[in-house]
């Protein structure tokens, strides 16, 4: 991975990239689908080539060790060959999903036991072990094994939590240095800044990742329910801190509003379930703002989904959703995608064009307002 500084907003921290991988290049700032286990759910590969051209999408750890399991993506010549996507994959170290899994798992130092999800086995996550694991399922961008805080979290938790993900990004390294790219294309492994919502900490983690050198350096352990103000100041304090010459990633996150405001911020890679889930559940992002789809009050409305969906109505889609038909969350999770990477693809634009803060300010009201 190689990441190559294009231009940065006058006004802002915002910023245009290039990312290149031996998967391909694409342009930041970038929304990153994601395809949890192997797949962005409801959506054909082709829609994601072609239509949303996608440069990267996502796929996790935690659940493609347990279901494939490893044995058949090694056999299968790994994730891309398996899912036939020509172009990057990023994997998440499942450091989110340990978290999630807070009622059984056991967290010390040489790693993490967790119980499946699935069939109830137990499993131990270690750093070593998450690198090779990666290894294996072969994304050309692999993430750091760490702990990822909950909101609340006392101080002195988040302390001792950051510590152990710095410890464990060290052995990361180590691991990742003495083994090689099982598929003949190279792959990079970028380190996770945590500290919660502690400035001095996040300060702390933000210099520390910096002792590995990187091509990008992630933020993770926000979007878990703290404020947004938090969030905001914390992306900043971070990018302060963070090499202008390489990416910045803010994990899981976010809305809309979340992405312009840490654009603004310096971050240049994002993703999260939200377009994809919300989509199945029938919230749908527009160019015109937010609609619950399922309302009474779309039944008769047959002007275009969104100028970017114009194939079909509101109407339409209305239907297909009372219906229980498989089409609607297709369609919502198009339409949702597809505004995600408008929102990218303008954003890149003003910033390049130097008129970002003024875009954002005119553009925010309308995109975030609920029907």
């Amino acid at each position: 991975m190689k990441f190559t500084l294009q231009h940065t907003d006058a006004a802002s921290k915002a910023r245009a990239g290039l990312v290149q991988t031996d998967h391909g290049s694409f342009e930041t700032p970038v929304f990153m689908p994601v395809g949890t286990a192997g797949t962005v759910k409801s959506l054909h590969r082709d829609f994601l080539l072609d239509d949303i051209q996608a440069g990267i999408i996502l796929g996790n750890t935690y659940h493609l060790y347990l279901r494939p399991g490893l044995e058949v993506l090694q056999q299968a010549g790994g994730l891309h060959a398996f899912s036939n996507w020509p172009r990057a994959i990023l994997t998440d170290s499942g450091g989110y999903q340990v978290y999630s899994l807070s009622g059984t798992r056991k967290m010390k130092e040489e790693g993490v036991t967790f119980q499946s999800h699935i069939d109830g086995s137990r499993h131990l996550f270690s750093p070593e072990r998450v690198m090779d694991i990666q290894r294996s399922i072969g994304a050309d961008i692999i993430m750091a094994f760490d702990e990822c805080t909950p909101y609340p979290c006392e101080y002195d938790y988040a302390k001792k939590s950051m510590e152990m993900t710095h410890r464990w990004l060290d052995r990361c390294f180590n691991q990742f240095g003495q083994t090689r790219p099982l598929y003949g294309y190279e792959q990079s492994l970028m380190p996770i800044v945590q500290g919660s919502v502690y400035d001095d900490l996040r300060r702390k983690s933000a210099e520390y990742v910096l002792n590995h050198d990187a091509p990008g350096y992630a933020i993770g352990g926000l979007s878990v329910g703290e404020p947004h103000e938090d969030m905001y100041r914390i992306t900043g304090l971070v990018t302060d801190i963070l090499p202008q010459n390489k990416a910045r990633y803010l994990m899981g996150v976010g809305t809309p509003e979340n992405l312009l405001e840490c654009i603004e911020r310096g971050i240049d890679m994002f993703d999260c379930v939200m377009p994809t889930r919300n989509g199945r559940n029938g919230t749908i992002f527009t160019t015109q703002g937010i609609i619950n789809i399922r309302n009474k009050r779309w039944a008769n409305d047959f002007d275009p989904l969104d100028e970017l969906t114009p194939e079909y109505s509101k109407a339409y889609v209305r239907h297909l959703f009372a219906a229980d038909e498989m089409l609607g969350p297709v369609v919502a999770s198009l339409q949702n995608l597809r505004f995600y990477r408008w929102l990218m693809l303008n954003a890149r634009k003003h910033i390049l064009d130097g008129d970002f803060i003024a875009w954002k300010t005119a553009i925010m009201p309308i995109i975030t307002k609920k029907w």
